[in-house]
């Protein structure tokens, strides 16, 4: 009888353990990466979605910045889809950033520049050439990755490359900046958020933003080289050329398109040593008797670095000789 008491005791105190427990109040949810998350994390966890708590790991996951956004902020209070109860897919968040997104590219990208549209280096993206042509920040960047491709100089080109794919063969070419290598990324030169400058250049002009490298090319020189002083582009693919220093085409052939050869101590493959070129008004050549070019031919104007063996300081010089045009590029 004493046992069957017992048990009774046992299996009461058992019912009234539940009845407890069911009455009591639920934990809330709490916070995993982001203040607030939690009515999003319930249900995104590392089971449901690991990449979207990767956030964790970038600055937009450092909770102890005050300025640092939280989901809503960039998504929306998205209210039909944190309560949605059937048992299909739900419907989408307010604002969704993926390739396949509904959510216009103006108003993706002002969920960005409501943080950043004060920061020095994108402040000038209305109205940039990016802007213009509906590029969404999320085109380029990966928010919740903890190493955003186009923020790794490794990387960053082959983001670029897949819009660029003309930049993407020149910089495969023989002669190139040290893209390929790691060394450079299209950041160095190029501001894609939007610059006071051409092409998205990080300076104001072609020139200024190559002599933050090549200072020793800015002068100021005694005889300055015009094409040099206009635009470094006159001369010089930044992308990559098949001739070297990334010129667009190898000497005598490229300063020819300027300087015509008559009257040249030397003269263009074709043409004798005691013969004058010049040129009529439609282009043509005209050859005529002239002088015997002081005894030198047109073998030298090909060989070597042609023009250069001579005119070595091309992009400028201090040579005290002023008695001749040539000597001016002479070391």
């Amino acid at each position: 009888m004493r046992s069957v008491l017992a048990a009774l005791a046992v299996i009461g105190s058992v019912c009234s353990g539940a009845v407890f427990a069911a009455d009591a109040p639920k934990e809330a949810p709490k916070d995993i990466v982001l203040k607030g998350d939690a009515k999003c994390t319930s249900c995104h966890d590392e089971a449901d979605a690991p990449g979207v708590l990767h956030i964790g790991k970038t600055k937009h996951g450092t909770r102890a910045d005050d300025r640092t956004p939280t989901c809503s902020d960039c998504h929306g209070e998205s209210e039909k889809h944190v309560n949605y109860k059937g048992s299909d897919k739900p419907p989408k968040p307010d604002r969704t950033f993926d390739k396949t997104s509904a959510t216009p590219v103006a108003e993706r990208n002002a969920a960005c520049l409501s943080c950043h549209q004060t920061d020095p280096k994108r402040h000038l993206w209305t109205g940039s050439t990016h802007e213009r042509r509906d590029v969404a920040c999320s085109s380029c960047h990966d928010t919740h990755a903890a190493d955003d491709k186009v923020r790794d100089k490794r990387t960053q080109a082959d983001v670029c490359f897949a819009c660029h794919k003309e930049q993407r063969a020149q910089v495969n070419r023989p002669s190139h900046h040290p893209i390929p290598e790691g060394k450079m990324s299209c950041s160095d030169c190029h501001n894609p958020h939007g610059t006071t400058g051409p092409k998205l250049l990080v300076k104001d002009s072609t020139n200024a933003t190559c002599y933050t490298c090549h200072a020793e090319k800015r002068g100021p020189f005694v005889h300055n080289h015009a094409p040099v002083t206009e635009d470094c582009a006159n001369c010089h693919n930044p992308h990559g050329t098949v001739a070297d220093a990334m010129l667009k085409t190898r000497p005598p052939f490229l300063c020819q398109q300027c300087h015509d050869p008559a009257n040249h101590l030397g003269t263009i493959p074709g043409v004798a040593a005691n013969t004058d070129l010049s040129r009529n008004v439609n282009g043509t050549a005209i050859v005529s008797p002239a002088s015997q070019n002081n005894g030198l031919n047109s073998v030298g104007v090909t060989q070597g670095r042609a023009c250069l063996n001579c005119h070595t300081e091309i992009h400028g010089s201090n040579s005290p000789s002023a008695s001749s045009k040539a000597a001016r590029f002479w070391r």
